[in-house]
């Protein structure tokens, strides 16, 4: 078989998926409406960002009321403990789910379906469930993102768990090992590093979330912000959103250090 011949269905292909890239972005552009800008959004555009540009420094720390500070550490707290709930909940989920754990596919299959199921929810959505049922405020903060996490970090377990080398738990059956002894000495070993990476990498993103919760009256420092939003008042925005950076920031990179010791 020729080059050419080679090359010609792989062009075919290549223009086929092009195509159809295309239409899906035209298709998204026709089923948008833009509506143009107002008269005012120049001055309210120039409004916003001199507000934000010129932060309020009062609201970073108040003794006798609500600041900044205390909200940051409201949604630090929500996220290490939603974090912490999740990284210890989702590893049943994920020994169910590995391929390698289990000779049956009802199984395995069973497993990612519960986290596939588990992920379909977003946090907003858990939040405002969860909001009715305990109340406005972090706790309902901290059980909506411990259980959406519990999907996210169960598929990502269960991924490193299908990874790991057989080698050693092969040798420890054969010596006459259990199946916890195996657990023990040979899988958990490989995995927990993994583990930890990826619970860090879920801490970073749930602090985000958590930012966000907020608005809806799960906690943390979206409530002010919702507040101040409202008020129109661009100077405490920008402040809150100034907090948030700063706060996002200082995490990844110390995250970002201690994943790559881990793995």
């Amino acid at each position: 078989m020729s080059t050419k011949s080679v090359r010609k269905p792989f062009r075919i292909r290549y223009w086929l998926v092009a195509i159809i890239v295309l239409a899906i972005y035209v298709w998204s552009f026709t089923g948008i409406e833009f509506g143009g800008l107002t008269e005012n959004a120049g001055r309210d555009f120039a409004t916003i960002m001199s507000g934000l540009f010129n932060p309020d420094w009062g609201f970073v720390y108040d003794p006798e009321g609500e600041d900044l500070l205390r909200g940051l550490l409201d949604t630090l707290g929500i996220s290490i403990i939603g974090t912490f709930i999740s990284a210890i909940l989702c590893v049943p989920f994920a020994f169910w789910a590995a391929t390698n754990m289990s000779r049956y596919r009802a199984v395995t299959g069973s497993g990612k379906f519960m986290l596939s199921l588990i992920r379909t929810f977003p946090e907003i959505i858990m939040a405002i469930i969860f909001i009715k049922a305990v109340g406005p405020g972090a706790y309902a903060g901290v059980l909506a993102l411990g259980l959406h996490s519990i999907g996210m970090l169960g598929k990502l377990y269960s991924e490193a768990i299908e990874n790991l080398d057989m080698g050693p738990t092969e040798a420890l059956t054969a010596c006459g090992a259990n199946r916890l002894q195996v657990l023990w000495f040979a899988i958990m070993p490989q995995v927990l590093p993994h583990f930890f990476s990826f619970a860090l990498y879920r801490f970073e993103i749930n602090i985000r979330s958590a930012s966000i919760l907020g608005l809806i009256g799960a906690g943390g420092i979206g409530a002010p912000l919702i507040f101040a939003l409202e008020a129109r008042a661009w100077n405490r925005v920008g402040i809150i959103l100034l907090g948030i950076i700063v706060m996002v920031t200082i995490i990844d990179i110390i995250s970002s250090s201690i994943r790559k010791r881990l793995v």
